[in-house]
């Protein structure tokens, strides 16, 4: 499939549309490893909220204080999650397990 030619000003626009999101999904990361937000209250507003749904899993757990990668692999091999899955793609199996795994 190919890109759509853009015009520079529509080009400029997609450029600060994709900066302001990569900006609010930083914000997300920070606010949950300070504690202000947690794994289940951002997951059920996975759906609903753009900016969460487009999130990896694996990024928001590696926001959580003790977490790094090899610990976040562990998890998401363990509950059944792929590396790649969104927060917004996650199955109700797979929250639950998730979930769960992270009590």
């Amino acid at each position: 499939m190919a890109l759509p030619t853009l015009t520079p000003e529509q080009r400029q626009e997609a450029l600060k549309k994709a900066a302001a999101a990569r900006t609010a999904r930083k914000e997300l990361r920070d606010a949950i490893a300070r504690g202000d937000q947690t794994i289940p209250e951002v997951l059920s507003r996975a759906k609903s909220d753009a900016i969460v749904g487009k999130t990896k899993v694996a990024d928001l757990l590696k926001s959580l204080p003790g977490y790094g990668p090899a610990k976040v692999n562990a998890l998401l091999e363990q509950t059944g999650i792929d590396a790649s899955r969104r927060a917004a793609g996650l199955g109700e199996r797979q929250r639950e397990a998730l979930l769960n795994a992270l009590k």
